[in-house]
């Protein structure tokens, strides 16, 4: 199974060294691009789910001096948050170790929240919302950015391969989670209360030599691990042979001169009213 989260549910992509340097990837500059207009020097920012912290020193430096506060469930992902903190000087951040559901914050205290691909692994995002627009002041931005399963891809398409994308979306959903979850925001904000709801959508993309490399390196880790092929036989969403069959055409797509690959995200900005 994947691991469990401190409220419970499972975090399907769990904390394994593959994943850790597919985040060590991201930046504010190329994952939350969306965000960044609407932040200012001075305003305090929540990064709820937070990870190791790629994306934070990014968003610290654009609201420095404000109040960088950010919180992951794992402790292992805070220790590697607080120390990219230390390594870039970055004096205005602190991070915490628990769960959306149950924020250390007082009432009205942020002037933005942000999250990646947070809310898609949360099994009550409607509590999750409740809970960020408490701490959020009146007027104050929340922007998630979160992914599409379905619209994501491997080119050139192979019927198997595309078939182990459902597969992804159906591991996440049986953890709990929303596979597509980045085309329901603008609904899932809307419900929980905010307003001025703007949506956008983007890709990240994978096209170089050397991203195929990686992509096909992390795809091979990952989704082929024991964790995840235990948790594919306990939902009943693969066979062996599918397995197999999924493994062996990933390695001929990955030689591929025509070999490109994206994840694709649906944004949104919304205020608290």
């Amino acid at each position: 199974m994947a691991e469990h989260g401190k409220d419970g549910s499972n975090y399907t992509m769990g904390y394994s060294e593959e994943f850790r340097q597919l985040l060590g990837r991201r930046s504010a500059a190329t994952h939350a691009a969306y965000l960044l207009p609407h932040l200012r020097p001075g305003q305090n920012l929540l990064d709820f789910g937070c990870g190791p912290g790629n994306i934070s020193v990014g968003l610290a430096d654009r609201v420095a001096p404000g109040e960088f506060q950010g919180i992951d469930m794992e402790e292992s992902q805070v220790v590697l948050a607080r120390a990219a903190a230390k390594a870039g000087g970055h004096d205005n951040m602190e991070f915490h170790v628990g769960n959306v559901y149950e924020l250390p914050f007082e009432d009205n205290t942020f002037d933005v929240a942000h999250c990646h691909a947070v809310l898609m692994h949360v099994p009550d995002t409607q509590a999750a919302l409740a809970e960020v627009k408490r701490v959020l002041k009146p007027g104050g931005v929340i922007g998630s950015r979160e992914v599409i399963v379905s619209s994501s891809f491997l080119e050139p398409q192979v019927p198997e391969i595309k078939n182990a994308w459902d597969v992804f979306a159906g591991l996440i959903q049986g953890n709990g989670g929303h596979p597509q979850f980045g085309r329901e925001l603008k609904a899932a904000l809307l419900e929980a209360g905010f307003s001025d709801v703007r949506t956008t959508a983007s890709f990240e993309s994978f096209s170089s030599a050397e991203d195929i490399v990686f992509l096909h390196g992390f795809i091979s880790e990952w989704f082929f691990s024991p964790q995840v092929l235990a948790a594919l036989a306990h939902f009943g969403l693969a066979t062996q042979p599918e397995i197999e069959t999924w493994r062996s055409l990933l390695d001929e797509w990955s030689n591929l001169p025509s070999a490109s690959g994206a994840l694709a995200y649906g944004e949104a900005i919304a205020t608290k009213p």
